[in-house]
């Protein structure tokens, strides 16, 4: 059984329907209502249904819950509850997370907290959930969603690059501790994909016509604009399977080359 944080829509709901696919119950949660500070809608109660449902059709199990990553005590009880409905957790994909573009000098101070927040304090919320069921498994894999911006920084996403690095950090450690407990924890790094949260910020043309000099931040090294949520999943479904025993503490690109540039 694995965790999914953010399983509405886009990454979060492709990685339900390629763990369904391979056999996995999915504990998918979802905080399905608005966040203030975040400029494009967040997942509905509709989405995650939709979810749920594409998973059911894909012939997967899955147990769905409204939650806010921030909220450690209800991410515990979504984990406790699947838990109990489905049996042993073996992995995690901390997928939750919120974005935000601005000049440094304009940037509020309450959207970097809500950054740090929610991409960096609801992913150890989501890990402090999983360890004591992966600790009872015998061991397992948790996947932290971070992104290109967590490898090197990128003009105008500072509160989003500063959190996706945290993460770096908060699974380096994590690798170091759970080692002994055969808990495998890694690292995701995207260059932008084609999802609804990519395409909510369209702020970013502006800023970039006004310092066309960052523009060349911005283009990855391969041909392509943008990855796909299945060239996600199929890093993500690595890290959790059997085929990356010996895997721990990775920062795995899927960057079309952009961290390299």
């Amino acid at each position: 059984m694995v965790l999914v944080t953010g399983a509405g829509r886009g990454q979060g709901r492709n990685h339900c329907l390629r763990l369904a696919e391979s056999g996995a119950a999915i504990i998918a949660t979802d905080v399905c209502a608005p966040i203030d500070g975040v400029g494009y809608p967040m997942a509905s109660l509709d989405d995650l249904a939709t979810t749920a449902e594409l998973v059911g059709r894909a012939g997967g199990r899955i147990s769905t819950h409204v939650v806010d990553v921030r909220d450690g005590a209800g991410m515990a009880r979504a984990v406790d509850e699947g838990v109990r409905s489905f049996g042993r957790l073996s992995g995690v994909v901390a997928n939750a997370g919120i974005c935000a573009v601005s000049r440094a000098d304009d940037l509020a101070e309450d959207l970097f907290g809500l950054m740090m927040a929610v991409n960096v304090g609801g992913v150890w919320n989501t890990c402090a959930a999983a360890i004591p069921h992966l600790r009872e498994n015998g061991g397992g894999s948790m996947v932290l969603i971070s992104s290109s911006a967590g490898r090197k920084g990128v003009p105008f996403f500072t509160a989003y690059s500063a959190s996706k690095h945290g993460l770096v950090g908060l699974m380096q450690s994590l690798a170091l501790e759970l080692a002994t407990a055969s808990i495998r924890v890694n690292t995701v790094h995207p260059t932008g994909v084609d999802t609804a949260m990519t395409r909510g910020l369209a702020a970013l043309g502006g800023l970039i016509a006004d310092q066309p000099e960052l523009g060349a931040h911005f283009v990855n090294a391969l041909p392509m604009a943008t990855v796909t949520p299945d060239d996600v999943s199929d890093a993500v479904l690595f890290l959790l399977s059997d085929r990356a025993a010996a895997v721990t503490g990775l920062t795995m690109t899927v960057d079309a080359g952009m961290s390299v540039r």
